[in-house]
């Protein structure tokens, strides 16, 4: 039990510290769309940029967290970015033929695998 106490502190330690480089991250895409649609007002950007954050980045990287002894952050971050956009797609699809309606596979699919990621790192 002791050891998964320090795992868990260990783990925290490490995302806490990968948040700031996420932070900059976000910052530095919110730039960038905002360059690429200066016609459009900040907060479409804003909603823009978190879109894709929540979509894309999150689960990607929460996935991720489970290689973070062997590769690093922005390798990670990379791979994290085009896995769950894979993964996405791939359920998105099959919860469509199930009969889910599409309008709750952004909310659904992106949360779904942000708590598969955190549950799997506590295992780990």
């Amino acid at each position: 039990m002791l050891e998964l106490i320090a795992l868990s502190k260990e783990i925290f330690e490490v995302v806490k510290k990968e948040s700031v480089y996420i932070g900059i991250l976000f910052l530095i895409g919110l730039i960038i769309l905002k360059i690429i649609y200066y016609k459009d007002s900040f907060i479409v950007s804003l909603r823009f940029a978190l879109s894709l954050f929540w979509l894309f980045v999150l689960p990607g990287y929460c996935i991720m967290i489970y290689w973070e002894e062997k590769l690093d952050f922005l390798e990670r971050f990379v791979i994290g970015i085009a896995l769950s956009a894979a993964v996405i797609g791939i359920l998105s699809y099959y919860l469509g033929l199930i009969g889910l309606n599409i309008k709750y596979h952004g909310i659904l699919l992106p949360a779904a695998l942000v708590l598969a990621g955190i549950a799997f790192n506590l295992r780990k």
